[in-house]
């Protein structure tokens, strides 16, 4: 855990002037922490018959594709926000806001949908595996992006007044 932060922190070091820059996708700070593929621990994870894996190999194919999408949408918002930072207006914020509400409500969506699609897969008890797993990763990924970032105002309470 102490590897992904320092990943995160090292990140997020950039968020000002150059916070324009493409951030590492959750999966490459994943490998980069396991090292191992994302995919790899999934399946070392869920411990599938060959069957079961090659009924969930298509489920979990496109879930990633996905995922991947709302991942970028979210390295997107935070660049969004870092690149707005020292001038955030009312509207900057609230279109902030706004987006990266409606990019938490897709992830979720998203976990519904693929639970639906891997239980007729590989049965509940492995879909509900998955599910577990993935939001265990993307919790911990947020919550070190959360502890990366500054709060809105934050640098301001910094400033010698």
């Amino acid at each position: 855990m102490k590897k992904l932060s320092l990943i995160l922190i090292m990140a997020f070091a950039s968020f000002s002037v150059n916070a324009q820059s493409a951030f590492k996708e959750d999966v490459d700070v994943l490998q980069s922490v396991y090292g191992k593929s994302k995919s790899e621990l999934v399946t070392q994870y869920m411990n599938l018959s060959d069957a079961q894996a090659t009924a969930f190999t298509k489920v979990y194919d496109n879930y990633e594709t996905e995922r991947k999408a709302l991942g970028r949408t979210k390295f997107q918002l935070l660049n969004d926000y870092a690149a707005n930072y020292a001038t955030l207006t009312d509207a900057k914020a609230d279109e902030l806001a706004k987006a990266t509400l409606k990019n938490h409500i897709a992830y979720e969506k998203l976990y519904e949908k693929t639970y639906n699609q891997a239980k007729k897969a590989i049965g509940s008890i492995n879909a509900a595996k998955f599910i577990q797993l993935e939001v265990y990763l993307q919790t911990i990924i947020k919550g070190e992006i959360l502890e990366a970032i500054p709060f809105i105002g934050e640098l301001d309470k910094t400033k010698v007044q």
